[in-house]
Formats: structure tokens, C-alpha cells, sequence
């Protein structure tokens, strides 16, 4: 466990750790009766409120059990019981009443603003223990806009609303605190977080390490390919871009500081591959099922858009970490620290029965995610039990089944507050006006929308997980972007891609402050290489709207080439930035590499203009590497002396 970790999360003993393991282990219950449809089999009508109700519930009540309210108290007092209590009625109220609140939702009571107010103090109050500030200030800001509406110039005029209107309204309303971000976390996410704990309690960890040395480990700069490649691998069932540093991080970040790579080097490596967890398929973290939701198109459907792009994004990785193994001279490990190929996968191969039951539920069945992950949790048990070294103990499957409920406090809070900013744009009508704002500040210049919208992006990551962002700007920006004619799932993916550089970009970036703990590095020069080395996160989304193919929107041949492109793109780009080709390369051949690599990313498609910048990309590369072939040849001793 982390020095954060450890300074968030009190050490619990007797009665409350009883109370919090009850609480954290009923989340993950819950979660998979409802996700397993067992009150439907039971003939139990429950309204998703309900449920929604009893995992906030139960979420606030673990959260003032177990999360410190500073760093120098000393355990839980009698307001923090208070508060758990709270939140477990709070909870309870919605669980036994909505049935008869949907009825009128709108109707203001004395008893609806009391408990509307509580609930709405307690997840504000769980989100400054988790988050920090960030979330309350935007919220604030956003109530503030709904209450004053009416004051502001322009297109931000607006009707106002009470506070009574909005109390009820963000605390009753499926469009706020109860909307589709909780929802998700509660109906989707707790699956797959329990997939995950469920493969480190079984030891699968180890095994992907393991698989990642064997696969890489000989070669130049190995260590670094091995923490990009383990890293990947996790991220196919975490999605979590400090869970994946956390759990390769320790093994990769010294290993890579050993084969020669500056500190701040090695941690900004893993803090990056870390990062792309969140956009590989099949999990992708919480964003790609709230961008499913939005859209209402099925979550195959954002696998398969997303598919391409992640791979590009490992692939730059990768070709950067190569080229600056090359450039600083660094070999492989040695063959003693390589474990063989055939041994890991005979100890390890039931490891991979969940992850293959996964991808078909998930591709070739056509589940739903919810119970795609809670099949996968259950064949990681079942696989787990196939040999005696992986088999586990009850202890450890409840430890599992509490570690989820844990992992689950975060997201629910993350997930509560998003509802309530989501609810607030949409009660006060600012989402309309602001993209409208944004259009007519681009000025019909679509390109310039994108990097308008990058820049909040950016921005808004200073301080806000990518879940919150993606939903924020989801609501704000993604109709501007689709007045443009950009493809609905292309300008989510967009906000997406942009909104997940909260993770590497200071003065935050959580990845990065991980990575940074465990390489004992610089922050800010960690940053700094972490955003050089994620430099693919910034530059490919802009080429979604004018290369569909890389979304696997259109025919082969569109798909090929737009793939074709973007890797003739990136290969032009991370030589560029590293400054090493097959030889090191002076700074104006770096600068041609780079322009070289922008105009190649988009594809040419139908459009002539594009297909000229291709040309002209592709030919600024070819004469960048040549000139610098001459140079080397001319620099080298003649050897006909």
C-alpha cells in the first residue's frame, strides 16, 4: 500500500473495522445480485434508484469509517459515526421510498429538503476526504450559475431556479446525484472491479510480469518494454491508471532504473503505459461505459472504435522508449533475470481462461458488460482452483470481496459528484449555451473548436479525475463538436482521449505523483517526460475527424490506410522527439521528424487536401533521413584507407 494510500485510509480495529468490512463487503454483494438480476429471479420489483440509494449509502458509510478527515487525526470520532449512520439513512430513505417519490419528483416538502440537504452535504464532505476540493469548488460554481442565471449577459442568460427547486431536483431527479454516472458505477464497474482483485488475490499479477519479461526482457531498453507491456496487459482488465502504477510500477521503475534510465525517465515511462489502460479494450475504466451510455449504442461498439487508437498509443510508447534506450546505450537484462516463456505459461495458463471468456462474452456473444465481468470474476475462481499453487483460500476470496468495496468508495463519491454538476448544467441550461458559445468563437473553423475544447480539457485536468471531465464536457462541448459533422462516437472518443491527460499532466496527475513515489524522481521533470513520452495522447485524437478508418468507421481499404498512416505518423514523431533515428539526430532534423509526423497522422481518405499534406509529410520524413544517413556517413572514418 502506498504512502498516500496509507494517509488517507485509517488502520480500523474491533467495531469500526467490523462496521467498515460489513459496509465495503456489502457494496460488492449487492453490486453482483443486482448486475446476476436476483430480485428479478425473486420477483422483487426495484426501481434503480433503490439500488443506487443502498450503494451510496453504504459507499458514505464506509468512506467516514475509513477515510481520514486530516492527515493528523488519530482515528474516527462520534461525527464520523454520526455520518456513516447518516449516509446509511440517507440512503435507506431512497431505497424504501422512491418507489413513491417518483410519483412527483418536483414536489418540494420540508422532509425532501432535510434529507435532500444531508445527502448532499455528506457526498460533498466524502468528496473533499477522497478528492480534495476540486469537485466541490466546480460544484459550487455550477449551483451558483443556476441560482443567479438570470443576472448573467449574453448567451449565459438564462432562467433562474430556487434552491429548493435545485436541492430537490439534484437530490430526487434520475439527472442528478441518482443519473447515469452512479449508475454506471454501481451497475457496471463493481463487476470488473472485483475481476480485478479477484486475478492479484489469485496471483495473476505475477504471472503478467512474468509474461512481460519473457516477452521482452532480452532485449535493448527491456525493462522499459516490459513495464509498457505488463502495464497494457493490466490495463485489459483494470482501467485504473493508478491501480495499474501501484501494481507494475514496484517492479518495473527499479528494474528500469537499474538498466540505466534516469529516475524521472523510468517512473514517467510507467506512469504513461499506466495512463493507456484507461483507453484499452475490453474494460477501459468507468469513461468508456458512461460514453456507451450517452450514446446509447452498445459498448462493442466503443471497444471497437477504441481499439485501434490504444494500440497506436502503445505503439508510440513503445517506439520512444526503444529509440531512448538506443540513444542512452542501454541493453537488455541479463538472461538470469528472465524467467522462460513455456514455464511461465504451464504455471500460469488457467490465468488466462477468465480473460478469453471475457473477450467472447463481450465480442462474440454480444453481453451486456455487467455480466460479462461478473462471468469473468467467476471463472477467475474457477481457474484459480485448476492448480494447487493459484488455488485460494476462503479468507482470501472475502479479503478480495472487501478490496473491491474499497476500490469502489472512490468511484462511487467521483460518480455522486459528477451527478450532481451534470444535473446542475442541465437544470440550468448552461450545456446549451455554452456550445453554442463555443461555435460561434470558432467561427466555423473546426479545428480550431478541437483545440479549444483540448484546452479545457487540459485545463479541467488539472484537478479533475477523466470520468468527471469526460461527463462535464460530454454534456458541454460534444453537440458543438457534432454540428461540425464530426461522428458522435469520434467527438466523445475526442474528449475522451483529451480529458485522460489528467492523469500524466502537473501540477496533479495522479499517475505521474505515483510513479514519482516509487522512482523517488523530480515531479515536475517527471511530468515533463511524462508529457513527451505521451505526446501520441495529444496529437491522434485531432486526426478523429478527418480519419474515420482509425475509428473502424468505413470499408478496409479506408481502415488500412488511415492505420498505414498514423503509423508512419508516429514512427516520424517518436524519432522526432527522442532525437535518435538509427543514428542520434541533430535539432533540425528533430523538427522536420515532428512536422513530418502531424501531417502524416490524419489519413488521406476522399479529401485531396489531405492526401497532399500526407504526400508532403511522407516526403519532409524521407529527406529528414536521408540528410541524416549523409550525416552519418560523412561523420564515420573512411574505411577504404
Amino acid at each position: 500500500m502506498s504512502d498516500e494510500t496509507m494517509s488517507t485510509f485509517r488502520q480500523l480495529k474491533g467495531a469500526d473495522r467490523m462496521a467498515a468490512d460489513l459496509a465495503l463487503g456489502a457494496i460488492t454483494v449487492f453490486g453482483v445480485l443486482w448486475v446476476a438480476g436476483v430480485h428479478q429471479r425473486l420477483g422483487l420489483m426495484m426501481l434503480k434508484e433503490q439500488f443506487l440509494g443502498i450503494i451510496l449509502g453504504l459507499g458514505l458509510c464506509g468512506t467516514f469509517l475509513l477515510v481520514r478527515r486530516s492527515r493528523r487525526e488519530t482515528g474516527p470520532n462520534m461525527v464520523d459515526r454520526a455520518c456513516a449512520l447518516a449516509g446509511l439513512l440517507c440512503g435507506g430513505y431512497i431505497a424504501v421510498n422512491y418507489d413513491t417519490l417518483v410519483l412527483d419528483l418536483s414536489r418540494i416538502t420540508p422532509e425532501r429538503l432535510v434529507i435532500g440537504a444531508v445527502t448532499l452535504l455528506l457526498v460533498c464532505e466524502a468528496s473533499r476526504r477522497l478528492i480534495g476540493w476540486s469537485l466541490i469548488v466546480l460544484a459550487a460554481i455550477f449551483i451558483g450559475y443556476a441560482l443567479f442565471a438570470d443576472r448573467f449577459p449574453g448567451v449565459l442568460n438564462a432562467p433562474s431556479s430556487s434552491p429548493e427547486r435545485i436541492l430537490v431536483y439534484l437530490f430526487l431527479d434520475n439527472g442528478g446525484l441518482y443519473g447515469a454516472p452512479l449508475d454506471v458505477a454501481a451497475s457496471v464497474i463493481i463487476p470488473f472491479i472485483l475481476f480485478g482483485v479477484l486475478l492479484t488475490a489469485v496471483g495473476a499479477d505475477r504471472f503478467i510480469t512474468d509474461l512481460a519479461l519473457a516477452a521482452f526482457g532480452r532485449y535493448r531498453g527491456g525493462p522499459a518494454k516490459v513495464s509498457i507491456f505488463a502495464s497494457m496487459l493490466f490495463g485489459t482488465v483494470s482501467g485504473s491508471a493508478v491501480s495499474n502504477v501501484a501494481m507494475v510500477g514496484p517492479i518495473s521503475i527499479p528494474m528500469m532504473k537499474r538498466a540505466g534510465y534516469p529516475p524521472y525517465s523510468a517512473a514517467a515511462i510507467e506512469a504513461v503505459a499506466s495512463t493507456g489502460g484507461q483507453i484499452m479494450p475490453p474494460v477501459m475504466g468507468i469513461t468508456a461505459f458512461l460514453i456507451a451510455d450517452y450514446l446509447s449504442v452498445p459498448y462493442l461498439t466503443v471497444v471497437t472504435a477504441a481499439l485501434l487508437p490504444a494500440l497506436l498509443y502503445y505503439v508510440a510508447l513503445f517506439m520512444q522508449a526503444d529509440l531512448e534506450a538506443a540513444r542512452r546505450g542501454l541493453a537488455g537484462l541479463d538472461p538470469a533475470q528472465i524467467p522462460r516463456a513455456s514455464v511461465t505459461l504451464r504455471a500460469g495458463w488457467p490465468y488466462l481462461i477468465p480473460l478469453v471468456v471475457l473477450v467472447y462474452a463481450m465480442v462474440f456473444a454480444s453481453w451486456d458488460p455487467g455480466p460479462a465481468g461478473l462471468l469473468a470474476s467467476a471463472c477467475t475462481i474457477f481457474a484459480a482452483f485448476l492448480s494447487p499453487h493459484t488455488r485460494p483460500k476462503l479468507g482470501q476470496l472475502a479479503r478480495a470481496v472487501i478490496a473491491c468495496g474499497r476500490t469502489m468508495l472512490d468511484l462511487l463519491v467521483l460518480c455522486g459528484m459528477a451527478g450532481l454538476i451534470i444535473g446542475t448544467l442541465q437544470l440550468s441550461g448552461l450545456s446549451f449555451n455554452f456550445s453554442n458559445t463555443l461555435l460561434a468563437f470558432s467561427a466555423g473553423n473546426l479545428m480550431v473548436l478541437l483545440l479549444m475544447t483540448g484546452f479545457v480539457c487540459i485545463v479541467l485536468g488539472m484537478a479533475l479525475p477523466t470520468a468527471v471531465i469526460y461527463t462535464m464536457m460530454a454534456v458541454l462541448v460534444a453537440p458543438a463538436l457534432t454540428e461540425f459533422g464530426m461522428l458522435p462516437i469520434a467527438a466523445h472518443l475526442f474528449i475522451f482521449y483529451m480529458g485522460m491527460l489528467s492523469m500524466i499532466t502537473p501540477p496533479v496527475g495522479l499517475a505521474t505523483f505515483t510513479a514519482t513515489a516509487i522512482a523517488g524522481s523530480n515531479f515536475w521533470r517527471t511530468s515533463l517526460a511524462a508529457m513527451q513520452f505521451g505526446i501520441v495522447a495529444i496529437a491522434l485524437p485531432f486526426a478523429f475527424p478527418f480519419s474515420p478508418g482509425l475509428l473502424m468507421q468505413g470499408g478496409v481499404v479506408e481502415i488500412v490506410s488511415a492505420l498505414v498512416s498514423a503509423l508512419l505518423g508516429i514512427a516520424a514523431l517518436s524519432a522526432g522527439l527522442t532525437g535518435q533515428a538509427w543514428r542520434p539526430l541533430s535539432w533540425p532534423l528533430r523538427v522536420m521528424l515532428v512536422l513530418a509526423g502531424l501531417m502524416l497522422l490524419p489519413s488521406p481518405g476522399h479529401s485531396q487536401t489531405l492526401l497532399l499534406v500526407n504526400i508532403v509529410g511522407f516526403g519532409l520524413a524521407a529527406a529528414a533521413l536521408v540528410l541524416s544517413a549523409r550525416q552519418g556517413r560523412a561523420a564515420s572514418p573512411d574505411r577504404s584507407r
